[in-house]
Formats: C-alpha cells, sequence, structure tokens
C-alpha cells in the first residue's frame, strides 16, 4: 500500500500558502502549515484542513527550520515534499535607496532567502530518504528588474539561482522547482491600486492572480517526474511586457 504523502507549507496561515495547502490537502496530502506570529490564523487553517498541523516560526532562524521539519517527523513519519512561500515585502520605490534601510534589508534577505536555505538545508535528509523535492516561490521580480523593491527583488533572484544550484547538487533523489508568480491577488496587495490596475490592463490574461493559479503550478511541478531546476512564471503573460 502507498504511503500517504506528507508536505511542509511554509507561509500558509492565508494567502498563496493557504492555497497551496488547501489543494493538496484535497488531493489527500498530509499538511504541515506554517506562518509567523500568526498562530490564530494558522489554527484555523489547521482546523480547516482536517488532519493537518500548524507550527509558528521564523525560519530565518535555523533551529527553528529543524523545529519545522522535526514537526512533519514526528506526526507522520517522512517529509516528501517542501513548498517554500514564506516570504515579506515591503514597497519601496527602487530610486529612493535611502528608503531600504540596513533593517529592512537584512529582513527581507533573512526572511525571503536565509529562510529558504534554513528549511531546504533541514529538510534534505528526509526529502533524500523519500525521493521527495521542493519547491521554491520565488517571484517575477526575481527574473525582470521589477518588485515591490530592491531587497525584495534581490532575494527573490537569489532564491532562483539557489533552486537551480540545488537541483544540479541534490539529483537525482530530490528535484528542485520555483514558481515564479506576478501580481497575486492577496490580502497583503489588496491596497496596490495603480499596480492592480495596470496588471489588468496590460497583462495578456487580462486578470489578476489569484492564489490557486500559483497553487495549480505548485501541483503541477509535483507531478513532473522528469523536470528539475526549472523556474515556471505564474503571471498571466506579465513577463512578456
Amino acid at each position: 500500500m502507498k504511503a500517504t504523502p506528507t508536505a511542509i507549507v511554509t507561509g500558509s496561515s492565508s494567502g498563496i500558502g493557504l492555497g497551496i495547502a488547501t489543494r493538496l490537502h484535497e488531493q489527500g496530502w498530509r499538511v504541515v502549515l506554517n506562518g509567523f506570529e500568526s498562530e490564530q490564523e494558522g489554527g484555523d487553517a489547521a482546523a480547516a484542513l482536517a488532519g493537518s498541523v500548524y507550527l509558528d516560526a521564523d525560519l530565518s532562524q535555523p533551529e527553528q527550520a529543524r523545529a519545522l521539519t522535526q514537526t512533519a517527523i514526528d506526526e507522520w513519519g517522512r517529509l516528501d515534499a517542501l513548498i517554500n512561500n514564506a516570504g515579506i515585502a515591503i514597497p519601496i520605490e527602487h530610486g529612493d535607496l535611502d528608503a531600504v534601510t540596513d533593517e529592512i534589508w537584512n529582513r527581507i534577505l533573512a526572511v525571503n532567502l536565509t529562510g529558504v536555505w534554513n528549511t531546504c538545508k533541514a529538510a534534505m535528509p528526509h526529502l533524500r530518504q523519500s525521493t521527495g523535492q521542493i519547491v521554491n516561490n520565488a517571484s517575477l521580480a526575481g527574473l525582470r528588474p521589477m518588485g515591490s523593491s530592491i531587497p525584495y527583488a534581490v532575494s527573490k533572484a537569489a532564491v532562483i539561482h539557489l533552486t537551480e544550484l540545488l537541483a544540479k547538487a541534490c539529483g537525482p533523489e530530490v528535484r528542485v522547482n520555483a514558481v515564479a508568480p506576478g501580481f497575486i491577488d492577496t490580502p497583503l496587495t489588496h491596497d496596490w491600486d495603480g499596480l492592480r490596475t495596470f496588471v489588468q490592463n496590460n497583462a495578456p490574461a487580462r486578470r489578476l492572480g489569484q492564489p490557486d493559479d500559483v497553487a495549480q503550478a505548485v501541483l503541477g511541478l509535483l507531478s513532473m517526474d522528469y523536470v528539475t531546476g526549472v523556474v515556471i512564471p505564474v503571471a498571466g503573460g506579465l513577463q512578456l511586457i
């Protein structure tokens, strides 16, 4: 009898991460949800996805990343997929270099890049055992000179390169891929009115992306046994502009 697969989805108390976790749950996966300082949201999400568990953790801290991985092992004895979705964005005009304080730069890189590294490193021994896989949530800003701020775009470009490096280093046991969303309609972006209008009027799809659009791409990558080291834009064609 085939074992029920287990996944960790970071940053999954709401938005894109919750959309991914929900899709996985619907497909029969057991899911470890994660957020930071989101205990109420995370608990509600875990209750809604019966059989899931939630751990609040700051993944920029290596010991907390290890604790998240251990949660999956303690609960179900295996880990088949790590979905690195956790991230932060602080809108800052690219030309306003002085607005990017040392604190902002360090925090964005810590969460968006170091956190991904920490979880990948912690999960890798278990993923090797299960012949598992990693899907990192990068951004169109990691592929093009755009995005909510320069440190955000730099962090996502680094995630893309990390994805490719890990795919090369960790195959054939573990496949590593990434999705690169464009503008996705989440609570984080609800008040980004100018960009929302631009995307709706100019992206070839002529609509805003939804969390489920990203979730579909993640599930697609999880099903592609001969694909590793790729980055799939999930942007309604925004990358063509």
